[in-house]
């Protein structure tokens, strides 16, 4: 074992039996896009992580994704190769390069959109949504970016939302979570214990291949068992994917067209806040 697969080793404790993987996809590929986690399928078990897409623009069309609403959930868009643009009704709009995050509350309602940004690579990454609680659901609408300097690190791994070993994200969690994005070199090892409390826990393979200890290959979601034990990863080949653990959500997923709120009440309410929204952008010419 290298040093540095030993000092990765060395930063999870004792947390039980490793945990088993209980379920896995490869999801539902749309154009550039393939959805590996909705909230009328793995949602149910993963909240608050209720959407995941992988989302590769080689060989797309140059266009993306028009203005579309949402309200009761919060994105983060993370980008391992290329960029994509952004645009919201907070009044946001940028790039996110590659090794870079853009963060939107849609809270009570917004609308966002975005495509793909310069040619000189495609743009690769994950967009993941996270359900909001009841305080933070009808809140207004914001969005941060960060830079790629400005996302912290703990050994191999980026903390994008939470907290692992000494490093913090910038971002305030709507609750407890930890978002990781992960990259190893082929041999290597790492463990991960979850935060206690963390029974929710997956994997995402944007690249390469893992033992965990059953095998996955780039492309695949795998569910953990609910338990709050270490979870091991070997890289077979160089391997880039993200993690996510979390205190699991306590409420129920109520949808609609574009939201997910916790009571039809709250449903209600958001949409029609995102058909004000529409109304306007209309009027603006922003929407046909």
């Amino acid at each position: 074992m290298s040093a540095l697969t030993g000092t990765f080793s060395a930063l999870a404790s004792a947390g039980g039996p490793a945990r088993r993987i209980v379920q896995r996809t490869r999801g539902h590929r749309h154009g550039p896009v393939t959805r590996l986690m909705s909230p009328a399928d793995l949602g149910q078990l993963l909240k608050p992580f209720i959407f995941l897409d992988l989302f590769d623009s080689e060989g797309a069309s140059q266009g993306g994704f028009g203005l579309h609403p949402h309200s009761g959930i919060a994105t983060l868009t993370w980008i391992t190769q290329g960029g994509v643009s952004y645009e919201d009704t907070s009044g946001e709009t940028g790039v996110v390069m590659q090794g870079g995050l853009e963060w939107m509350v849609a809270g009570g309602g917004a609308w966002h959109g975005g495509g793909w940004a310069g040619a000189e690579a495609p743009a690769r990454g994950f967009q993941l949504w996270v359900a909001l609680p009841p305080a933070l659901e009808q809140s207004t609408a914001a969005s941060t970016y960060l830079a790629p300097e400005s996302i912290p690190r703990e050994g191999p791994a980026r903390v994008l939302l939470g907290h692992y070993g000494a490093a913090s994200s910038a971002i305030v969690a709507p609750s407890s979570m930890n978002y990781l994005a992960l990259r190893l070199k082929a041999g290597e090892r790492w463990r991960y214990q979850p935060p206690a409390g963390h029974t929710v826990a997956w994997v995402a393979i944007s690249d390469g291949g893992l033992h965990t200890p059953d095998s996955l290959r780039a492309g695949e979601l795998a569910i953990f068992e609910e338990s709050n034990g270490e979870i091991d990863f070997h890289a077979e080949v160089d391997t880039e994917f993200v993690l996510g653990s979390a205190v699991k959500h306590p409420h129920d997923l109520v949808m609609g067209t574009y939201s997910v709120h916790t009571s039809i009440e709250a449903l209600h309410e958001g949409e029609a806040r995102i058909q004000q929204i529409g109304k306007r952008l209309r009027d603006e010419g922003r929407l046909r």
